[in-house]
């Protein structure tokens, strides 16, 4: 994932995708938009996903996941 440095729009939604969700999505450091919603995923948003909304000029303003069943995830901006 490091040679997507520039990747500002990923959206995995509906893949069904399982597991957990990978820490090293945090270094993508000019994403806006990460939509993980309507796949198996679970446990925790890795808190490296969610400094992307806080630090790095705050570039991620859109983060979806599954956080109301699956995910736990304070720094999302939706859940489904």
């Amino acid at each position: 994932l490091q040679h997507l440095a520039d990747l500002e729009f990923l959206w995995l939604y509906d893949n069904q995708l399982t597991g957990t969700i990978p820490a090293e999505l945090g270094a993508l450091s000019s994403l806006q938009t990460l939509n993980l919603s309507s796949n198996n995923l679970s446990g925790s948003m890795p808190s490296d996903v969610c400094n992307l909304r806080t630090t790095n000029r705050g570039l991620l303003s859109l983060l979806q996941a599954d956080c109301k069943s699956e995910v736990v995830c304070s720094c999302c901006t939706s859940c489904f």
